[in-house]
């Protein structure tokens, strides 16, 4: 996927994209670090936090087999509990991790880049969807807002495998400056 032609389709589709829209939705860096630097520091509540089965789609999404345990979680990352700015669902194939890495991705509200950083761990991020979508009831109540939502989905590549496949969601309203 050419990032910069979606990103492209998805304005003829919405309307213009801010600059920082964009940089969210293309990156193959860490969100956590841009927002930092759009925001201040980055916290991270974490809503769900479950092992499951992997169903026929993840599995194939992840290049594991149906039933491997995956790690689901989903996180709000804001700067301040009444700003909202991104929520992001992770699907983690627990057989991929070291035992210390995977001791802080159950700790909670630990970013994952974070997490990454800590071990050092050389990854990249390939970036497999960006689109938009009208929000759910769940997305509603998190942003307080009926806005179409910005979508990306990306697979942090360890060792040329998929370490984690990650789902961020903001809405249109925001980053618009």
């Amino acid at each position: 996927m050419n990032v910069m032609d979606r990103i492209k389709e998805v304005e003829k589709d919405i309307g213009n994209l801010s600059s920082a829209q964009k940089i969210l939705l293309a990156t193959d860096g860490s969100v956590t670090t841009i927002l930092d630097v759009l925001k201040g520091h980055i916290n991270v509540e974490t809503l769900v936090q479950e092992f499951r089965e992997a169903d026929d789609a993840q599995a194939q999404d992840l290049d594991i087999n149906k039933g491997d345990t995956i790690n689901y979680r989903t996180v709000v990352m804001s700067h301040n509990p009444e700003e909202p700015l991104i929520h992001a669902i992770s699907l983690t194939p627990v057989d991929k991790l070291t035992n210390n890495f995977k001791e802080d991705l159950l700790k909670a509200d630990i970013p994952i880049g974070r997490i990454l950083r800590k071990y050092n761990i050389e990854s990249r991020r390939e970036v497999t969807h960006i689109g938009f979508e009208e929000p759910d009831e769940e997305l509603r109540s998190i942003f307080n807002t009926d806005s179409t939502m910005l979508t990306r989905v990306y697979n942090i590549i360890y060792k040329d495998e998929i370490l984690i496949q990650i789902k961020e969601t903001f809405p249109y309203s925001l980053f618009r400056e």
